[in-house]
């Protein structure tokens, strides 16, 4: 919405080297920086246990629940897309799995046992949709 602010959106435990970029060019810009990451908290519930939460962060990425990108409008001062998607495309395949690995998704299976699934398709539905408006912004359609 607003042109002149910097944004970036992270996971440190998928790409360590977008995480890092990201800061330094948020650091560098001339304006105000927005910083958004996925890190996993106690609330989430990972099943696997927070002593894995980077390793959770990757599969947010590698699954297609969370996506890489940088927004720098100084790019388009020099004439540059001010718009990178760092992730690669998606394994849509272990999306549901991803889900079920975090208790803030799996109860929905007890609250709402007659909704859960589409609930949690839905929640896919919507990240192929964030995607695409990703790519559009990125000039890779």
């Amino acid at each position: 919405s607003y042109g002149y602010v910097y944004v970036a959106q992270v996971a440190m435990g998928s790409n360590p080297a977008q995480f890092f970029n990201a800061i330094k060019e948020a650091e560098a810009y001339d304006g105000p920086s927005l910083i958004i990451a996925y890190s996993p908290c106690i609330n989430h519930g990972l099943k696997a246990g927070m002593g894995l939460s980077q390793k959770e962060e990757k599969l947010a990425v590698e699954c297609g629940y969370w996506h890489l990108y940088r927004y720098n409008p100084a790019l388009e001062e020099e004439g540059k897309n001010p718009f990178t998607l760092d992730s690669k495309e998606p394994d849509w395949s272990k999306f549901q799995d991803f889900l079920k690995g975090e208790v803030r998704f799996a109860s929905l299976y007890k609250m709402f046992p007659d909704q859960a699934a589409e609930l949690l398709q839905k929640t896919e539905e919507f990240a192929k949709i964030r995607l695409e408006t990703y790519k559009r912004l990125a000039g890779k359609e």
